[in-house]
């Protein structure tokens, strides 16, 4: 094993990745996934209850981040205005340097019902902790709920669009856009 290098975490991540992309998510084990990240299966347990979990790593930190926006944005915003916000602020974090990971990310999960699930539970997540925070604003339901899941709806379509490395657009304008789109076509359902 080689001498203690830093950032054990991430490397455990693109190791899962790579692997998942050469052989499979059912095909990969936890051992080998420490082994390409030149880890050890203690180490990878340290940081990730089990393998599903290595590819969904800062899902609380991220609902953090959104309904931290949310209480931020000015009183007068309107619920989608704070989800806006919120979005603004969670795109912001993802670099162009995560993009080609986005891009492999995509397929993996794809192709893996086990990993599709825990992406449906992941957006959940997301969006309670947005209605959670428009909650506390004091938006009542169904309109807490209603906007966070077009939030989450804005930041799964752009995110498809942006982890294409064809598209040059930043994900915050390509969230944004999916936004706005959510928000008409809410409003011709009248």
């Amino acid at each position: 094993m080689a001498r203690w290098e830093p950032n054990a975490r991430e490397r455990l991540v693109r190791a899962a990745l790579d692997l998942f992309t050469e052989q499979g998510y059912d095909a990969t084990t936890v051992n080998e996934i420490a082994d390409r990240a030149g880890l050890t299966k203690t180490t990878f347990f340290r940081h990730f209850p089990d393998k599903r979990e290595v590819l969904f790593a800062g899902q609380d930190m991220h609902a953090r981040l959104l309904a931290d926006a949310i209480t931020e944005a000015p009183s007068p915003a309107t619920p989608l205005e704070a989800v806006g916000a919120a979005l603004d602020a969670i795109t912001a974090t993802f670099t162009d340097d995560r993009r080609e990971f986005s891009a492999k990310l995509r397929p993996v999960i794809a192709g893996s019902g086990e990993l599709q699930e825990r992406a449906a539970f992941k957006r959940a997540g997301l969006a309670g902790a947005m209605a959670d925070a428009l909650h506390k604003r004091g938006v009542r339901e169904p309109t807490a709920s209603l906007a966070a899941e077009l939030g989450i709806r804005a930041f799964d379509r752009a995110f498809d669009q942006w982890a294409d490395l064809t598209n040059q657009q930043t994900f915050t304008e390509l969230t944004r856009h999916a936004l706005d789109e959510l928000r008409a076509a809410t409003a011709a359902l009248d």
